[in-house]
């Protein structure tokens, strides 16, 4: 989860100033945690605290309406009545991450997905694209190899993982869609032999740069586990009440996983 908060704020900055290049300074100036960081925080909420994920959007949204929303979303998030909007952008995908470390199985990793898209992002795109990151997720934290977990993505969900990052950033542009950006993210995951290559790959395709780091940084995380320095750099960029929402979660769900906690925040 922290590891896809990291993610996001590293690249928030290329979001709208593309690079092609995994050559930059982490957490360059202006970089701040963008409506991926904040959703995915209400994400480990709602799964905290009884799953009603329409609410918890709804309500970290309000909180902090000024974190770069979409503007389907930003319709919905004001209106208690709005359904889901047959959305298959990122953003399901992007908020997904504490799914994977909270489910119990694959199984309910693949049920929570859906249900947190659905509230908003209920094409189906948008729901695989969710399923598919909490999937990896659950299967990276339960040791499974890169190779085993893109033959099981590309068997339940289609997305083409064999493609090297050199070959797809050369034609790649923006796309916020799920199925043009969430198997690009997991490939830079997969590809990598560290979490900071991992965010480093997915930055450098030059496309939705904090959402694509924010979902390849959440998958690295499980894989090779997040260091300590960005962990607690991270940390820096969120008030009080999301740190300290982040640190509950984190103590409850991912501390007994693949790397020690406690490392992360002592002072």
């Amino acid at each position: 989860m922290l590891g896809a908060i990291a993610g996001d704020i590293i690249g928030s900055i290329y979001e709208h100033r593309s690079i092609k290049s995994t050559d930059f300074p982490l957490f360059g100036e202006g970089c701040v945690a963008t409506d991926d960081s904040v959703l995915t925080i209400a994400t480990a909420a709602a799964l905290m605290n009884g799953e009603d994920f329409a609410h918890h959007y709804r309500s970290y949204a309000r909180r902090y309406p000024d974190a770069g929303y979409g503007g389907m979303f930003l319709g919905w998030m004001t209106d208690d009545n709005a359904g889901p909007y047959n959305s298959y952008g990122n953003g399901s995908a992007m908020r997904v991450s504490p799914v994977g470390w909270f489910a119990q199985s694959r199984d309910q990793a693949l049920k929570l997905a859906a249900k947190s898209a659905s509230v908003t992002h209920d094409h189906r795109e948008g729901i695989i694209g969710a399923q598919a990151v909490a999937v990896a997720i659950w299967m990276a934290r339960n040791q499974a190899s890169g190779e085993d977990i893109a033959t099981h993505i590309t068997g339940q969900f289609g997305y083409n993982l064999a493609i090297p990052i050199a070959r797809i950033r050369k034609t790649y542009g923006f796309d916020v869609t799920c199925q043009g950006s969430v198997p690009q993210a997991l490939r830079c995951a997969l590809e990598a032999n560290s979490y900071e290559e991992a965010v480093r790959l997915a930055v450098s395709l030059g496309g939705d740069a904090d959402t694509q780091a924010c979902i390849a940084g959440a998958v690295a995380q499980a894989r090779f586990g997040l260091p300590p320095h960005i962990a607690r750099k991270a940390l820096t960029y969120l008030d009080r009440d999301l740190g300290t929402l982040v640190k509950r979660f984190c103590k409850r769900h991912v501390s007994k996983n693949v790397w020690s906690f406690t490392r992360f925040f002592r002072p």
